[in-house]
């Protein structure tokens, strides 16, 4: 099989699920994810370099501040090396141990349930809800036991989840909604933005995210009295506000991890807060266009569209058809990338012993596919991306 340009595509896929290889980035391919790095983000950097500050220090402040204030009420924010460092100080301070039932997204990164793991807790699978592929609240309310902790949710491609809903259930159980919103950084629900909603919010800031920090996370409280415990916990356990006192005045008294973010990733995270009105209007304007396109053709279900109580962080394009593989290699002719992000994680043989039935994942986990959306396309490649598939496969 050959495209326009003679380059000679010789992959066999075995399965619906096998991954075609990446696409290089030369001139006239458009690839699946691109990292949104700034001149202004480079320049942030190199003048950091130039300070006594590199480890964690006041830029880190400043961006825990900033992004507060933009995105989370006020709420606090403590900024880590990754969003499942995020997670897992999540988990601890929801006082979540061995032996603990979480309810879980089926479908998401193994990054939010593996923490769980960690502390040997019993992830408890959710289905996914079919039209937006976010935790189905019906499912999850079926799940609930006098053993559950806590309730995860993922918004799925940046499309909030129905957190009316997953909170009603939570208030009655008396248990905390934690928030996986690494993809949904400036999305909003119902008038109020996420990271403003639930106890804790974990957002990332991970290479190819809305906002980068070449890897980073940021941990967003409700209640302030947590901060403390979570600073302390992000840094082996000390009180770093307190460390001039005598050494033994200063006791670590719980197990910490080395979880901080650093001041030239914290440099990059205040870039992309200066930048992000246009970062966003840019990617919810590609997301726009193809929602109107590709939302009536015959084949083609477009994930996560036609919501007014929720406004969309545009992270992801997702599309559900048939014959999945023959439209990536479509797509691939034309020299244009395509894939999936996630999958279930009851595959995953760590995650074997707590598998069930998940009839929506089972109908559609051979069907979807991610299109490209970030800030290295033009319009003219989306539409060109939305010419191919009206051809058909």
């Amino acid at each position: 099989m050959k495209n326009k340009k003679g380059l000679i595509l010789k992959m066999k896929i075995k399965n619906p699920t096998q991954e075609l290889p990446l696409m290089n980035t030369s001139e006239g391919n458009v690839v699946l994810f691109h990292p949104h790095i700034s001149d202004l983000a480079r320049q942030k950097v190199v003048e950091q370099l130039a300070t006594r500050w590199i480890g964690q220090g006041p830029a880190v402040e400043r961006f825990e501040a900033e992004f507060s204030n933009k995105f989370c009420s006020g709420f606090s924010s403590v900024a880590v090396g990754a969003g499942t460092d995020a997670l897992h100080l999540a988990y601890i301070i929801a006082n979540i141990k061995a032996g603990d039932e979480v309810i879980v997204p089926l479908f998401t990164c193994t990054a939010t349930n593996i923490p769980l793991l960690y502390i040997g807790a019993k992830p408890v699978f959710a289905d996914i809800q079919p039209h937006t592929m976010n935790i189905d609240p019906d499912h999850v309310r079926r799940l609930i036991t006098n053993k559950t902790k806590a309730i995860v949710c993922v918004h799925y491609g940046g499309l909030p989840c129905d957190m009316d809903e997953l909170h009603a259930i939570a208030i009655a159980a008396g248990i905390p909604v934690i928030e996986d919103a690494a993809h949904a950084v400036g999305a909003s629900y119902r008038g109020r933005s996420i990271g403003s909603i639930s106890e804790f919010t974990m957002f990332s800031f991970q290479a190819i995210k809305h906002i980068t920090t070449g890897d980073g996370g940021m941990l967003v409280l409700r209640d302030p009295s947590l901060l403390s415990k979570a600073k302390r916990l992000r840094w082996f356990g000390i009180d770093r506000e307190g460390k001039h006192q005598a050494i033994w005045e200063n006791d670590i008294k719980e197990i910490g991890y080395k979880y901080q973010m650093n001041d030239i990733s914290a440099v990059m995270g205040l870039a992309g807060l200066e930048e992000w009105d246009n970062v966003k209007e840019y990617r919810r304007l590609l997301f726009s266009v193809y929602e109107q396109e590709l939302s009536d053709i015959p084949g083609v279900k477009f994930i996560g569209g036609g919501f007014t109580d929720r406004v969309h962080a545009a992270w992801l394009c997702t599309i559900v058809v048939e014959d999945r593989v023959k439209l990536q290699y479509k797509l691939r002719e034309h020299r244009i990338e395509s894939g999936q992000a996630h999958y279930r994680n009851d595959r995953y043989t760590i995650f074997k012993k707590y598998r069930g039935s998940f009839p929506n994942m089972d109908a559609i986990e051979n069907n979807y596919l991610i299109l490209p959306l970030h800030t290295k396309m033009s319009i003219e490649d989306v539409e060109r991306i939305i010419s191919v598939i009206k051809t058909g496969w």
